[in-house]
């Protein structure tokens, strides 16, 4: 890669403001003033900003977030902070996430930037199944498990939700899996049933479960096995 290239995609700025910056004498390699912005980096290569290293990314990355509530899942957001806030990465700017949640969810959130690897998370066709834990504002009624199981219909949809698995924990308290994801599908499933969702934590995408020792804020990358398991049967 270019050394100018380099630089923008590290400060998040024009090409034409890295070759300033590079000749500006503010970049070095392997610890020498480099001044040629056409400069062919190396993996080997050790890249320092005013004193400040630049790592080389090497491949894809992949995280899991314990996401807390009042952040958002967008890369950027005017009204709210972003789940950006958490990542200590190099041009963390290049990650997004694969499935967000809503401002009020918590929970897991899978963070790339592959783009193939989040669409067979996202994507309709591959039907990654999400799982929930669900606070419920009224007891969950008897039928509510063989209703999700047929599938339910959502205000303005045509066509009813995919099958959905029920586990009740406690008669306000129950996981939910689905295999698809519709625009606020959870809560949208309790309303069309006549509950209502008072909160909402997604424990599991596909065969990736939020590790336990995450705190809300806390993240850590996937395993080799973790990363393997998108598009799985879980």
């Amino acid at each position: 890669m270019r050394l100018d290239k380099f630089i923008a995609q590290q400060l998040g700025v024009s090409r034409a403001i890295a070759g300033r910056e590079i000749r500006a004498n503010r970049i070095t390699v392997d610890g020498e003033v480099t001044r040629n912005a056409a400069f062919k980096l190396l993996p080997e290569h050790r890249v320092a900003f005013d004193g400040n290293a630049l790592a080389q990314q090497h491949g894809p990355r992949y995280f899991m977030l314990n996401k807390p509530q009042g952040y958002v899942c967008s890369t950027d957001d005017p009204d709210h902070p972003t789940v950006l806030y958490f990542l200590d990465e190099p041009v963390a700017y290049k990650l997004h996430a694969a499935g967000r949640l809503d401002i009020d969810t918590t929970g897991l959130v899978l963070m790339t930037d592959d783009g193939q690897w989040s669409h067979r998370i996202t994507s309709p066709r591959h039907r990654c199944e999400k799982r929930y834990l669900v606070t419920l504002e009224s007891p969950i009624a008897e039928e509510t498990a063989a209703q999700f199981a047929r599938g339910v219909q959502l205000h303005n949809e045509k066509e009813l939700t995919r099958p959905a698995q029920l586990e009740v924990i406690t008669p306000t308290r129950v996981r939910l899996t689905i295999s698809e994801g519709r625009y606020h599908q959870v809560k949208r499933m309790f309303a069309a049933v006549g509950n209502h969702v008072v909160e909402l934590h997604r424990e599991r995408i596909g065969g990736i479960e939020l590790d336990p020792d995450l705190a809300p804020g806390e993240y850590r990358p996937l395993s080799a096995d973790e990363i393997a398991s998108v598009g799985l049967p879980s």
